[in-house]
């Protein structure tokens, strides 16, 4: 099919996702994306003069309630 592609779409705010990795282990996590903090991530980087408490770029409201902060390799597109 021409102008289909196999790349899945970039996250953004009001995004469905799937959050994984480093929430409830191998249990798949529905969620929204509520806030991207990609630039203010950018502009601080490792400046911060400590290794603890990373800044995550993405703020995801979690269908059970939860705020959680994670990185893009942390969830998945959600297919619904």
């Amino acid at each position: 099919m021409a102008g289909s592609s196999n790349t899945p779409p970039k996250p953004a705010v009001g995004s469905k996702v799937v959050v994984r990795a480093g929430v409830a282990g191998t249990k798949a996590c529905p969620g929204t994306i509520v806030e991207d903090f990609g630039p203010a991530q950018e502009a601080v980087g490792d400046k911060l003069g400590r290794d603890w408490a990373r800044v995550r770029r993405w703020a995801v409201a979690l269908d059970d309630g939860r705020l959680i902060f994670v990185d893009m390799d942390a969830f998945e597109s959600s297919k619904s």
